[in-house]
């Protein structure tokens, strides 16, 4: 590949002939830690500021209408996917995220000047600080970029994947209304529940989980742009911030609106770790569910196997016949990795320092990884694990018949003391509960039958 050479205000450096970027990209390329690159979503809202920018920019008369035209069509280009090579930077990079910056405005401005007539690395009418960064400043682009890319990335993918779950788990919790089986408390026999009851119960902690979630889109609405370089807005028009915040809000169908402080905004990420515990919040719910199938599923032979979940991989590499509960491992896998994140994006939370946050990079790979995490789970688990689910009616049966717990509604008639002794007759001398106390005649056997009716413990009629 050729080389052309660009030149920024620390002088001269060599920039593959085909790329879009320019001189200060192809510095931070060498001082970031080349551990991925920052994820599609945040150079997404990247570019569409930029987009928004320039279109207010030019109506502000701050562009020449053919520049302003020329950035816009440029950002279209990028934002219909054949141009994202030309963002080769690692999240681990500046911590304002200007690398980030930089990177998109000098690939803007090189196409923008390319659909102008131009040829990459030519002197030319669209300038990336110039043009592209008009009345902005990394220092409030980059947060307001990663505050678009989790609300859009909460609202439109991550909410919509929990409440299809939600939906699979409560219509699984109307089929399975009337299978009665055991209860469990630490792991050990309790009084009966139905399984209705018990998938019903997820159903809400993941719906009480998004609307966690909900609540926290609401801090991520609110944007620092206009504030530039510390919140002051210094080379700014007055009118800018509010006039591309309600074009993002147009564009985006996302209520956005200014910061209320913008030195809080702009030197604080605390809406991003909200954000992010409201999704560690969800990821604990997920794991609740996710094991409490794989321990109902467990067996078949030595385990509880009340219910059974698709067959989806054979689960041994060296015992025919077994399968393993892929999905919900996978799901806990998913819910580890965004515990880690969470940490990681608090650790973030604390780089703020005096006027701006030096750890927004790390903030926004991390963020954004668990929603992307949190909507996969969300989905494996409802549509290759919940809605294949089957309950095994005739083992719930066996275990809630064979179960002592089944005497707790002894102690209520007959005293605490009185029910532990038929349980203790029941089990030494092998006999059912009902024949148990039976034998120590502590109530007639038409009221101990009624006592003792497994579905009338669960309080379903």
């Amino acid at each position: 590949m050729g080389q052309r050479v660009e030149r920024d205000t620390m002088g001269a450096v060599e920039v593959p002939e085909e790329a879009l970027w320019g001189a200060q990209t192809q510095r931070a390329l060498g001082s970031g830690i080349p551990v991925g690159i920052l994820p599609r979503e945040l150079l997404e809202a990247l570019v569409v500021i930029k987009k928004g920018a320039a279109r207010v920019n030019a109506e502000l008369g701050l562009l020449a209408p053919d520049v302003g035209r020329a950035i816009e069509a440029a950002a279209d280009d990028v934002l219909a996917g054949g141009l994202w090579h030309h963002f080769p930077l690692s999240p681990f990079q500046t911590g304002s995220g200007t690398s980030a910056n930089m990177n998109a405005n000098e690939v803007l401005a090189n196409r923008a000047n390319e659909l102008l007539g131009g040829r990459r690395g030519d002197p030319s009418p669209v300038h990336p600080n110039d043009h592209v960064n008009r009345c902005q400043s990394s220092n409030d682009v980059f947060p307001s970029a990663i505050h678009l890319a989790a609300a859009a990335g909460m609202r439109r993918r991550l909410l919509p994947a929990a409440g299809g779950l939600a939906q699979v788990l409560e219509a699984k919790a109307r089929e399975f209304a009337d299978v009665v089986k055991l209860g469990r408390t630490h792991l050990m026999d309790a009084v009966p529940v139905t399984l209705g009851q018990e998938l019903g119960a997820y159903g809400r902690q993941v719906r009480a989980g998004a609307e966690r979630v909900e609540a926290a889109v609401a801090g991520l609405l609110e944007l620092p742009l206009g504030g530039t370089a510390v919140g002051t807005g210094l080379n700014a028009h007055p009118e800018f911030g509010s006039r591309v915040i309600a074009w993002l809000s147009a564009e985006t169908g996302l209520l956005f609106r200014r910061a209320a402080d913008p030195f809080e905004a702009q030197g604080a990420r605390d809406a991003c770790v909200f954000a992010s515990g409201a999704l560690r919040s969800l990821a604990i719910g997920l794991a609740k569910v996710a094991n409490d199938l794989r321990w109902m599923a467990s067996g078949p032979g030595g385990g509880l196997a009340e219910i059974r979940l698709p067959a989806l991989q054979p689960g041994s590499s060296i015992m025919p016949g077994k399968v393993n509960p892929v999905v919900p491992e996978a799901v806990l896998q998913a819910c580890a990795q965004v515990w880690g994140d969470d940490l990681a994006v608090a650790q973030g939370g604390v780089g703020g320092v005096l006027e701006i946050n030096l750890m927004m990079p790390l903030i926004a790979r991390n963020l954004l990884e668990e929603i992307s995490l949190l909507t996969g789970a969300c989905s494996l688990l409802a549509e290759r694990c919940v809605a294949g689910l089957e309950a095994d009616r005739e083992r719930c049966r066996e275990l809630v018949e064979g179960s002592l717990a089944l005497a707790t509604p002894l102690a209520a008639v007959v005293g605490y003391e009185a029910a532990a002794r038929v349980v203790e007759v029941a089990r030494r001398d092998g006999l059912t509960l009902l024949d148990a106390a039976g034998r120590l005649g502590i109530a007639p056997d038409e009221e101990l039958r009624r006592l003792l009716d497994p579905r009338a413990m669960t309080g379903v009629s």
